[in-house]
């Protein structure tokens, strides 16, 4: 999907991989160009999709998401697992965009809902607020491994 400024929204391919490790080592979130690529394949090989924002060079957004069945929705529900924007590239339209483009994808998947997992980012919750998603309880995470094994 091509926008009137020359971002351009697409899924992400493994030639990505280094523009998204420095994208993700700015948001602290240190992972090798080969474990991107790697992880990359895995999603498309699921029900899910990552979606890349580029402007005339490496990615400037990332949008990761895939979707599930529970008992209580008729519809999968998919779930937003990573939203990202380059700090230099904020304040440009640019989450609101790959939101867009991930409710789209969802919408073809034949989901009904869209949720976001929001760390405590400032500013991450009221943007979620903003683009239309409301508070819907809190998440628990428990290791499936003890460290070290």
């Amino acid at each position: 999907m091509k926008t009137r400024f020359g971002l351009e929204i697409r899924t992400a391919t493994g030639a990505d991989a280094p523009g998204l490790c420095e994208l993700l080592g700015a948001a602290g979130k240190e992972i090798s160009a080969r474990g991107v690529a790697e992880r990359l394949d895995a999603i498309r090989n699921e029900p899910g999709a990552a979606l890349i924002a580029a402007d005339w060079g490496p990615p400037v957004g990332l949008v990761v998401l895939h979707w599930y069945r529970t008992l209580e929705a008729s519809q999968p529900t998919a779930q937003i697992t990573t939203l990202l924007v380059a700090p230099d590239e904020r304040r440009r339209g640019i989450g609101r965009l790959l939101i867009k483009a991930a409710a789209q994808a969802a919408r073809v998947a034949g989901c009904g809902a869209l949720e976001l997992l929001a760390a405590e980012e400032q500013g991450l919750h009221e943007f979620c607020r903003a683009t239309g998603f409301v508070e819907a309880g809190s998440r628990f995470l428990r290791p499936l491994r003890k460290k070290g094994a």
